[in-house]
């Protein structure tokens, strides 16, 4: 029996330290428990490692009965816990459309005690509707901090899962949830901050079959994407239909956002990214690396810039874009101007 348990603790730190998920880890130490079976089967009573696994088979048995009974109670208790909220959500009354709950007035009273917010200014932001392209890095931030802020329906589209590499820097994944498309990991952690905004999953890569059609349901899109084809469909979209478009970028130690919004004068994302670079000279996360922290601070700049115009607050980032150096505690914003040969946004000479 020790050296059973001795083994257990053995592969359970081992895949502590491999950042295997829980659930991978039980069934490690399961199948350990099935081996013991089938060497107390199989060896004689006599052999020197049935003698040192210490007990008889029945006892093994009544120990795999033990945990399954365990187990049992616990799934059952969560069952019946995730039912119980059910019927509490379930017995919530239904808002008005654009009303606020008793509890929302208080959970966004630090907004309605700003000057530029006010509750008519929260009052747009919950019936507001934003999409955010990518569910990573730039996207869990700002997905968390567009749902606490309370805009009312935020779109997220991702065909990702999350993986243990991914949770160095994208907040809104946990481990338990490894192995989950990161728009359903997402969809529960801005849940789970505010349960009255109301979410959309979209578990697929954005072409540029639905990009249009997709972006046209919502006010405004965030895009955090890290590859440029992705970027420059969504710009495509964002320009046909007139949508506003913050964007941000990232690498290393370095990030970068802005507004990018011909309908109201600024330039698009093509006006200063003509073409995409050549390949190698902006290596992806996956490639180069980046600091862990950073992708929150861009994040979060993005849902305040995305805040600000939804609230039609202070000055935005339109024409202007802001690089923020962490390695260096720089930050500078540069001017950008539209160009009048851009083959998207077609801005006149």
């Amino acid at each position: 029996m020790i050296l059973f348990l001795t083994l257990s603790v053995g592969l359970w730190v081992l895949g502590h330290q491999m950042r295997t998920p829980k659930r991978a880890r039980w069934i490690m130490i399961g199948l350990l428990y099935v081996l013991v079976l089938v060497l107390m089967v199989v060896l004689p009573e006599s052999h020197g490692l049935r003698r040192s696994l210490g007990a008889s088979f029945a006892e093994w048995g009544a120990l795999g009965i033990l945990a399954l009974v365990v187990m049992g109670y616990r799934t059952v208790l969560a069952q019946m816990k995730s039912k119980a909220e059910d019927v509490e959500r379930a017995a919530m009354p239904a808002p008005k459309p654009g009303s606020f709950q008793a509890d929302e007035l208080e959970r966004y009273a630090r907004h309605i005690m700003l000057r530029e917010i006010g509750g008519p200014g929260q009052k747009r932001l919950k019936s507001a509707k934003v999409l955010v392209i990518g569910a990573g890095g730039l996207g869990s931030p700002a997905l968390m901090y567009l749902a606490a802020a309370g805009v009312g329906t935020i779109g997220v589209i991702d065909d990702d899962l999350v993986e243990s590499t991914n949770l160095q820097r994208q907040i809104a994944h946990t481990d338990a949830r490894i192995g989950m498309p990161k728009v359903f990991s997402a969809e529960r952690a801005m849940k789970e901050v505010n349960p009255y905004v109301e979410v959309h999953p979209y578990h697929r890569r954005l072409s540029a079959e639905i990009a249009r059609d997709l972006i046209g349901e919502y006010d405004l899109v965030l895009d955090g994407t890290d590859n440029f084809d992705t970027r420059y469909l969504v710009n495509d979209a964002c320009v046909a239909l007139g949508k506003p478009l913050i964007s941000g970028a990232l690498t290393q130690w370095e990030g970068q956002i802005s507004l990018f919004d011909p309908a109201h004068g600024a330039p698009c994302y093509a006006c200063v990214f003509p073409q995409a670079p050549a390949a190698g000279l902006a290596p992806s996360c996956a490639e180069a690396g980046v600091l862990g922290p950073l992708p929150g601070v861009v994040g979060a700049m993005m849902a305040v810039e995305a805040v600000k115009v939804i609230v039609d607050a202070g000055q935005g980032l339109a024409g202007r874009m802001l690089i923020y150096d962490a390695l260096y505690a720089e930050t500078r914003v540069i001017s950008l101007e539209r160009r009048g040969d851009c083959a998207t946004c077609g801005a006149p000479s």
